[in-house]
């Protein structure tokens, strides 16, 4: 089961959810996690597990998260609810951070599951306050597949500009697939929360 007992930080997501620090901590219910998702996930992210990974290969990938965090390159999550006992992990999110360039890429994925109760939505809400309050960047970018329709909702409905389309860009291993390119910038973000 993907439950974890103790969190030494949560960051809320209302009173039902909250993201949690992925790293080497929460290895063995990331890893459960993942198990059940692997092959969802491999429709949309080209670079997916095509096969469950290894619980050595999962602690060793939330080791390097958790150090990208601590360089602040990174600032992977994990998404949660609550379960009896703790915490249930439900998805993932992240910031892919360049502070030279003042910008980052967000990502996201979730359990077919917890699909449809707006996680994703509150998740990448809280990292853009983060992204364009505390961390001072200009910029956020969003990548999906041209069919990930959920994705580009999300996209759209936090206001997101499509900016372009990288035909064929995404390698998958039975073929290619158009990659939607989206921006938002920081005064955007801002204008839209007053």
């Amino acid at each position: 089961m993907s439950t974890v007992t103790t969190a030494l930080f949560t960051w809320p997501l209302g009173d039902d959810a909250v993201l949690i620090p992925r790293t080497a901590a929460v290895a063995e219910a990331h890893l459960a996690l993942v198990e059940v998702n692997y092959k969802r996930l491999a429709g949309w992210f080209p670079d997916a597990f095509q096969e469950p990974p290894t619980l050595e290969e999962v602690r060793a990938n939330l080791a390097r998260a958790g150090q990208g965090w601590l360089e602040g390159s990174l600032l992977p999550l994990s998404i949660a609810v609550k379960a009896e006992g703790g915490w249930r992990l439900v998805g993932w999110a992240q910031l892919e951070i360049d502070r030279a360039g003042r910008r980052a890429e967000v990502g996201y994925w979730l359990d077919a599951g917890f699909v449809g109760r707006g996680l994703v939505t509150r998740a990448v809400t809280a990292m853009l306050d983060h992204a364009f309050g505390p961390l001072g960047l200009d910029r956020v970018g969003l990548q999906t597949t041209i069919d990930n329709q959920r994705s580009r909702s999300v996209a759209q409905r936090l206001g997101f500009t499509q900016e372009g389309v990288l035909r064929e860009y995404a390698a998958f291993p039975d073929e290619r697939r158009d990659l939607v390119v989206y921006g938002l910038l920081a005064r955007e973000w801002r204008k839209a929360a007053n």
